[in-house]
């Protein structure tokens, strides 16, 4: 870290190209979420499930079409990943996944057969079925595709825009693992684990979310750390002071590489003070690092820190990642 300046880091956040695909998000979501949709579920502002109020608690329903470099260059990795990033969405809304299907568009038998076969083991490795899907054999073998359907249920959901001012930034991270594929920026802390092991690690959300020990969580993403935690903090209208020594990190790994790193098990959630201690411990029982990295503010800017220094990165009075913010239903 030391060879980078703070406003050189700040200006990598600002134009890192997965904070910078999140933009055309709010013409969609203006389109389908604030025209208003039948039925039950109420407005999504931002998370990566939908959350349908059912029985006595919550269906989770996410998809998760994987980026075309990845499943082009590494098509096992991609089957793969295309378990693990719904699978993560799922438990971040402190549910548990039931299960998934899958939209497979490949033309070259062999690109075909090692997606999935990385799905098989994406599932073997989560404890999650993939029950059925939809494959397009014809497709070019220039423009493969694949997106995953899948279906969670929580007792208790955990919004990623429900954050509140004075809360603690907690990132939770595995620092056991390894550089992961090299179509992106990426740090797998799957491989290498048992099944038991990984579903061990992941339950720590739903027992957080069931025992309010949370007021929002967000998944690490392609948008790096730094990036989700700015787009939590803009979907709950609020904003952050982000220590950037207090981050932990894995020694193999660059400090540059590891913020917009794609975590196969990273966290930011949004915690009250008095709980902190609870979920850190939580975590620490399941051999995973949580360490508080920030606080939440109600001023909607995200600040940067290091020692003396300080930068913000984006101020959401004018500034925009997703252009979505929580809208609290009026009172009838």
């Amino acid at each position: 870290m030391t060879n980078n300046t703070l406003s050189s880091i700040a200006d990598k956040i600002r134009n890192y190209s997965g904070l910078l695909r999140k933009k055309p998000i709010e013409d969609v979501f203006n389109e389908l979420v604030l025209q208003g949709q039948p039925g039950l579920a109420p407005p999504n502002f931002g998370d990566d499930a939908a959350a349908i109020p059912w029985k006595d608690g919550f269906m989770l329903l996410a998809a998760d079409g994987i980026m075309p470099g990845l499943l082009i260059n590494e098509p096992y990795a991609a089957g793969k990943a295309s378990v693990m990033v719904t699978v993560n969405d799922i438990y971040a809304m402190g549910g548990r996944p039931l299960a998934m299907v899958n939209v497979l568009a490949s033309g070259d038998e062999d690109h075909r057969r090692k997606v999935v076969q990385g799905i098989r083991k994406g599932c073997e490795k989560l404890q999650v079925p993939m029950v059925g899907g939809h494959l397009h054999p014809d497709a070019s073998p220039q423009a493969p595709a694949l997106s995953v359907a899948i279906l969670g249920w929580a007792q208790k959901v955990l919004h990623g825009y429900t954050a509140h001012e004075g809360d603690d930034l907690i990132l939770a991270v595995d620092l056991n693992g390894q550089v992961g594929c090299h179509s992106v920026t990426s740090w797998d802390a799957n491989s290498g684990k048992t099944p038991q092991q990984l579903v061990h690690r992941l339950e720590a959300l739903p027992l957080i979310s069931e025992n309010s020990w949370a007021h929002a969580a967000k998944d690490i993403s392609n948008a790096g750390i730094i990036g989700t935690i700015s787009i939590m903090m803009e979907n709950s209208g609020k904003g952050a002071d982000i220590d950037l020594e207090s981050i932990p990190i894995p020694p193999k790994m660059d400090f540059s590489d590891w913020l917009f790193s794609f975590q196969s098990f990273g966290f930011a959630l949004s915690v009250p003070p008095h709980q902190t201690t609870q979920v850190i411990g939580l975590f620490y029982e399941r051999n995973i690092t949580a360490t508080v990295i920030g606080k939440v503010l109600d001023q909607p800017r995200i600040k940067i820190i290091r020692g003396p220094e300080e930068e913000t990165i984006f101020d959401f009075r004018k500034d925009r990642i997703t252009g979505i913010v929580y809208q609290p239903a009026s009172p009838h």
